[in-house]
Order: structure tokens, then C-alpha cells, then sequence
């Protein structure tokens, strides 16, 4: 491997930090408006809930009890 110009080494390096700098700066910036909105509850358990609800609904339309078999 031929050696590198030293300028060039170091502009890459400069370019990968500036990068980098900016990715930095755009990860802070989005935790910052995660942590302004208030927590959310994950959409699994919103489901799980809302699938009981509509189990508790269809069992409190069930007007007749079921009746068990008797041998």
C-alpha cells in the first residue's frame, strides 16, 4: 500500500467528525422531543385491553347463562 498524502488522512478525518458531530447533534435533538411528550403506553398492550373490553361486552350480552350438560 503506497502512503497517503498526511493532508488527506486528515481531511478525511476531519469530514468523518463533522459527520459525525451532526448525527450527534440530530440523536440529542430527537431525544429532547421524546422526553417532552409524555410516556405512551406500547400499542400491545393498548390491543391486550382492547380485546378484554370487547371479550367482557360479549360475555354481559349473553342474557342466558349456558347451561352445563348433565349425564
Amino acid at each position: 500500500m503506497s502512503e497517503a498524502h498526511p493532508d488527506f488522512r486528515l481531511r478525511l478525518a476531519a469530514e468523518r467528525a463533522a459527520r459525525l458531530r451532526v448525527r450527534a447533534a440530530a440523536s440529542a435533538l430527537a431525544a429532547r422531543a421524546r422526553a417532552q411528550r409524555p410516556p405512551r403506553t406500547p400499542l400491545r398492550v393498548r390491543l391486550g385491553w382492547a380485546l378484554v373490553e370487547v371479550g367482557l361486552r360479549l360475555v354481559q350480552r349473553r342474557a342466558v347463562p349456558l347451561r352445563s350438560r348433565t349425564v
